[in-house]
């Protein structure tokens, strides 16, 4: 018949080890995601951690270590969001400024022109 008291140590032990390896997946994701300021939610972290969102909603430390990290980056805009905010006024006195910059720069080539002409009037009558 069957065995009465299978040894199942070896079982459990590559169990707690497969534990420990996905649980340091999912920690040097966040750090990583961190120290790169990559968005940090229950999504990004399973794709980048390699395991399910399930895994990570069922471990309640890291669930709350998740949600505090999205918590905290709500607040902070990222340069994408930093670029869009800019606002008409300031975009009008950025046109503004490199207007005036072009008709400084179409006045100077008209001065150097005129001054091109002369040089070359020069030469000739010297010819």
């Amino acid at each position: 018949m069957g065995n009465r008291q299978p040894n199942t140590s070896g079982l459990l032990n590559k169990a707690k080890e497969k534990k420990v390896k996905t649980r340091q997946k999912v920690e040097q994701a966040i750090k990583r995601m961190i120290k790169y300021q990559q968005n940090i939610n229950f999504n990004s972290v399973s794709e980048l951690a390699g395991v399910s969102k399930t895994y990570l909603y069922n471990n309640p430390d890291l669930k709350e270590r998740i949600e505090y990290l999205r918590k905290q980056q709500e607040g902070v805009p990222d340069v994408k969001q930093v670029k869009r905010n800019v606002s008409d006024k300031s975009k009008d006195i950025i046109i503004a400024a490199l207007r005036k910059r072009v008709k400084e720069l179409e006045e100077e080539c008209k001065e150097l022109r005129e001054q091109a002409k002369i040089n070359y009037s020069d030469i000739y009558n010297k010819l």
